[in-house]
C-alpha cells in the first residue's frame, strides 16, 4: 500500500491589520501596568477647598499700629467707644516722628519734657488702625487752635467718616466731612490696652536712666 505524500504547506504570513492589533494589544497591556501621569492642570485637583477659605482670613494678625496723625488724604473714623481712648503723658521726639509714653512714676521728674494728649484709637477707609495722640490744650498755650480743631475732629469722626488738613494761614485744621454714603468701619477685635502695646511697642519711659532722658538732657 502506498502511503500519501506530505505536502509542504508554506508559513501563513502575518498581514498589517494582524500586526496592527497584536501591537495593540501590547499597547493596551503596558497601559494595564503603568500609572497615568496625573494632570497637573486638573482643576479638580486645583480647586481651594471652601473651608480653607473660610479660615484663611482667621489667620490675619494685627502686628503692626501706628502712633500718628491721619493723612491728609484719608477719611478716617475714631472709635466712639470711651474705653478706646485715654489721656497720657508723652514725650514728642519730632525730629525721631516718634512719641514716647511716660509712666507716672517718673512724671515729677519731667514736667519741663512731657506733653499730656489724649490718645484715640482710628481707622481709615483702607482698614488701616492707628492711635492718634492730641494733646490736651493749657490754658497758655498760644496754638491752642491747633489741638482744640483736632479734637473736633475726632469727636466728628466719632460718627462721620472726616478728612483733616492743616491750614497755616487759618492757623488749625481745616475738617470736611465725606459727601457720599461710605459704610461703617471694622474695628479689630483686641481691646485698647492691646492696641497701646502694640504701637508704642517699647517705647515707654518708666525710669530717668532711659537713654531718650539722657538724650534731652545732654547726657549721652
Amino acid at each position: 500500500m502506498t502511503k500519501a505524500k506530505l505536502l509542504d504547506t508554506p508559513p501563513i504570513e502575518e498581514t498589517d491589520a494582524a500586526a496592527d492589533a497584536s501591537a495593540a494589544d501590547a499597547s493596551a497591556a503596558g497601559a494595564l501596568t503603568s500609572p497615568a501621569v496625573p494632570d497637573p492642570f486638573d482643576l479638580a485637583s486645583l480647586r481651594l477647598n471652601p473651608s480653607f477659605i473660610e479660615t484663611a482670613g482667621v489667620k490675619k494678625l494685627l502686628t503692626t499700629v501706628p502712633v500718628k496723625r491721619p493723612s491728609p488724604q484719608d477719611f478716617f473714623r475714631v472709635h466712639p467707644a470711651p474705653e478706646y481712648r485715654e489721656n497720657f503723658a508723652a514725650i514728642d521726639l519730632k525730629d525721631d516722628r516718634e512719641v514716647y509714653l511716660v509712666h507716672p512714676t517718673v512724671l515729677p521728674e519731667l514736667t519741663n519734657e512731657v506733653i499730656y494728649s489724649t490718645v484715640f484709637t482710628v481707622v481709615n477707609r483702607q482698614g488701616i488702625v492707628s492711635l492718634w495722640p492730641i494733646r490736651l490744650p493749657a490754658p497758655d498755650d498760644r496754638k491752642s487752635e491747633w489741638p482744640r480743631s483736632a479734637r473736633e475732629a475726632a469727636e466728628l469722626a466719632m460718627t462721620q467718616w472726616v478728612r483733616i488738613q492743616a491750614r497755616m494761614s487759618l492757623g488749625a485744621y481745616e475738617i470736611s466731612v465725606a459727601p457720599g454714603v461710605i459704610a461703617e468701619p471694622q474695628w479689630p477685635p483686641l481691646p485698647f490696652a492691646e492696641l497701646v502695646r502694640i504701637g508704642f511697642g517699647g517705647r515707654i519711659i518708666t525710669t530717668l536712666d532711659h537713654a531718650v532722658i539722657k538724650r534731652l538732657r545732654g547726657l549721652s
